[in-house]
């Protein structure tokens, strides 16, 4: 079993050993288990891994159910524009589409909860884990960076999604002093963020991790992300966050350079979402599953009624390609190659059987053959497929496009644009025929079409305040943008999500609620 899931295990397990059999002295002076409290926990080494272990559990929040025929990951795929949905029995995810979601949509709470519970248990293991003794230094600093990494990550999402967020880095309680906390301004947020990683980059962790745990190539990574975000909107921090960028992102590239069985692009798409290259190459951090404790969430991507697994003619396809999003793809591009690339046309009838026209693309990006069957065998119906959370091509399109900004398109930018289209089987003009501008608009169109559907694409649309226009191959301006899915305008409102109308209630002082939306 992968060390991740065995770890989340250990809380379970020492539990029973604490309710287990045991002599009468033993029973005079063993911890009641009703007594375990944070306080007495945190006493031995496994204790911390298997807190830890639970923060990487939490971080699953976003395959949980959002209602009929959705999840929570589809909130951050159905604002963007490039899907639509075939079931339409979803309110919430309907009012997501449409853009008149509100305080009261699903997937809104459950990510503010989701985010925020994982924010709270890492304050837990950053708390109560330097107090352990003995416990080897190694080791505690891995987990401690480990904890940063993954406080910082779920900070990024949150503020990038509400703005001013409240910012609580000790563990709370019903006589906390901010126990209802205000909102703190996003420049101290990001610097928490920037804190974190800076001390979860100096933790020891290896390179990469092939159990799924954090490594350096995905914490310099987030890092890159996280100063490329800050560089646009809306810190607007420019050329000095885009030299950050560039620069964080070129050690991953140089280290992937000598080490290219290390870290690398796989040279498939059909690499990308396979079961044996979870964790490795091109996956530099991912969200585990494994059925024994959670399967794979994204089965919102299936066609609707189509025999495509071995379920057969199952209800789902809340999450499809819009066609048009699908067609602005260049010719000959292999991702939209049936099959082979991030979509499909073409199925197995139950997932092994004569092959049969779907009738239009779907995604095929997070379809698991293992599981599902492909032509001739069987499938496992175990889906133990991961969701990808950062990959290799992300890091050499977010060097490319801020190499650009900070110097125009030089070549160690176009070299890496370079080998994502070269994977796609495109011809790249030549770099002297590209100005500053059009490099730019290059780049991001690569970002629409290497990262869709990888909870990626909405946070492109924020910081750039533009929008990829299918129709026109260029960019529109955020505000004012139609979104095809739904033929609505996206308004200055939808910069940022409204907060939660419960958790408003509840605690009053995150008032005010985002413009645009009610309280």
């Amino acid at each position: 079993m992968n060390p991740i899931y065995r770890k989340m295990s250990t809380v379970a397990l020492l539990a029973a050993a604490l309710l287990g059999p045991a002599g009468c002295s033993d029973f005079l002076t063993e911890q009641a288990p009703s007594n375990l409290t944070p306080d007495n926990f945190y006493t031995i080494p496994d204790h911390a891994e298997a807190a830890l272990a639970a923060v990487y559990a939490d971080l699953r929040f976003v395959g949980d159910a959002a209602g009929i025929f959705s999840s929570n990951w589809q909130l951050l795929e159905a604002l963007t524009g490039t899907s639509t949905t075939e079931t339409a029995q979803n309110s919430d995810l309907n009012n997501l589409y449409g853009l008149v979601h509100d305080g009261n949509t699903a997937h809104v709470v459950n990510y503010w909860n989701g985010l925020y519970k994982v924010i709270a248990n890492a304050n837990q293991v950053l708390e109560k884990v330097p107090g352990i003794n003995p416990m080897p230094e190694a080791q505690k600093n891995r987990i401690l960076g480990e904890a940063r990494f993954l406080r910082a990550s779920a900070y990024f999402t949150a503020v990038r999604l509400w703005g001013d967020i409240p910012l609580i880095t000790q563990p709370q309680t019903t006589t906390s002093p901010d126990f209802q906390p205000s909102r703190t301004a996003q420049e101290e947020v990001y610097k928490l963020i920037i804190d974190d990683l800076m001390a979860a980059e100096g933790a020891g962790l290896p390179w990469m991790d092939v159990s799924g745990r954090v490594n350096r190539a995905a914490v310099k990574t987030q890092l890159a992300k996280v100063y490329l975000t800050m560089a646009g909107f809306p810190l607007n921090k420019g050329a000095s966050h885009y030299k950050l960028a560039a620069d964080k992102a070129l050690e991953v590239i140089t280290y992937a350079n000598a080490n290219p069985t290390e870290i690398n692009l796989f040279t498939s798409y059909e690499d990308i979402h396979r079961e044996n290259t979870k964790n490795r190459l091109e996956h530099l951090f991912m969200l585990q599953y494994n059925t024994v404790v959670a399967g794979n969430p994204m089965d919102n991507f299936y066609p609707n009624f189509k025999p495509v697994t071995y379920n057969g003619p199952s209800g789902t396809g809340s999450s499809v390609p819009t066609a048009a999003f699908y067609a602005s793809y260049e010719k000959g591009d292999l991702r939209t190659k049936d099959q082979e690339g991030y979509f499909y046309t073409t199925y197995f009838t139950n997932g092994n059987g004569p092959r049969f026209e779907l009738g239009g693309a779907y995604v095929f990006k997070h379809f698991n053959r293992t599981a599902n069957g492909t032509q001739g065998t069987a499938g496992t119906r175990q889906n133990n497929l991961n969701v990808p959370q950062i990959r290799y091509a992300e890091i050499l399109l977010l060097y490319a496009e801020a190499q650009n900004e900070v110097g125009g398109p030089a070549q160690a930018a176009y070299d890496a644009l370079k080998r994502i289209r070269d994977r796609a089987k495109l011809t790249t003009p030549a770099l002297g025929t590209y100005t500053q501008a059009t490099f730019r608009e290059a780049v991001w169109r690569e970002r629409w079409h290497e990262l869709c559907y990888e909870q990626i694409t909405w946070f492109d649309m924020v910081r750039l305040r533009k929008v990829y226009n299918e129709r026109t191959n260029g960019f529109d301006n955020f505000v004012g943008h139609i979104n095809l899915s739904s033929n609505q305008p996206l308004q200055e409102k939808h910069l940022l999500l409204p907060l939660g109308r419960q958790e408003m209630l509840n605690n009053p002082n995150l008032t005010p609620q985002n413009p645009g939306y009610a309280n």
